[in-house]
């Protein structure tokens, strides 16, 4: 992968395209990639030039992104859409009291018990999402599945198995809700043509509000590191 010299490098992911015309570069909101879009047959060299001379621009984008936090007792996470500040608690389960996540067990690992808490609270909220919006349109899921994708909130397979982040539970449930009616509607339409966004309309009026929540505040969910 080539790179952009400095202090530090940056990796820049070439990416050809028969439809391009010219170059273009693009910094990903989710992971920081920088990508570099160019014609079939432009030269790689010709691209990196391109890419130097945007060199300010770059690093300038990639400065404003969020650092990744470690999460300890007393950080604040996000919970369905709340900030809840991790504390120490008795008995054996993670569970929300007020606005305070009670973490109990050993206070070495406060970030891999919240972690999996978050992850098992987003698989019990986005597998009741998915199978009601499924019962919607007459579809049943096939399966589930969690990531920590940094690309996508989602994926729908040809089969009718849906991925997603489980980051999701950390947006508010409307959020949640809306991405989980958007990849429900995959299993209508593979696509995103007009007849998809009318079948997400069905399942889910309004959605532009919580399109738009992700692409503004959703970047801001990766920040968070939980030791796993």
């Amino acid at each position: 992968m080539p790179l952009l010299p400095g202090s530090p490098p940056v990796e820049i992911v070439l990416k050809r395209s028969a439809r391009a015309r010219r170059f273009s570069l693009r910094v990903s909101r989710l992971d920081g990639r920088v990508t570099l879009s160019l014609p079939a047959r432009a030269r790689e060299t010709e691209a990196m030039a391109f890419a130097r001379a945007q060199e300010a621009w770059i690093r300038e984008t990639l400065a404003e992104m969020p650092q990744r936090r470690g999460v300890g007792i007393g950080s604040l996470v996000p919970v369905e859409g709340r900030l809840l500040r991790l504390v120490p608690g008795a008995g054996r389960a993670v569970r929300v009291e007020g606005d305070s996540l009670l973490i109990p067990g050993d206070p070495a690992q406060p970030g891999v018990r919240a972690g999996a808490f978050l992850k098992a609270l987003a698989r019990e909220r986005l597998v009741a999402a998915s199978d009601r919006y499924a019962a919607q349109i007459g579809r049943r899921v096939a399966r589930v599945s969690l990531r920590d994708t940094r690309s996508r909130w989602g994926s729908c397979a040809q089969d009718g198995a849906l991925m997603y982040s489980w980051r999701l539970v950390m947006a508010p449930p409307a959020v949640l809700d809306y991405v989980a009616a958007h990849e429900v509607a995959h299993m209508v339409e593979m696509n995103h043509s007009d007849r998809f966004w009318a079948v997400v309309e069905r399942l889910y009026p309004g959605w532009q509000v919580q399109r738009k929540w992700l692409h503004v505040e959703g970047q801001a969910l990766h920040q968070y590191r939980f030791g796993d």
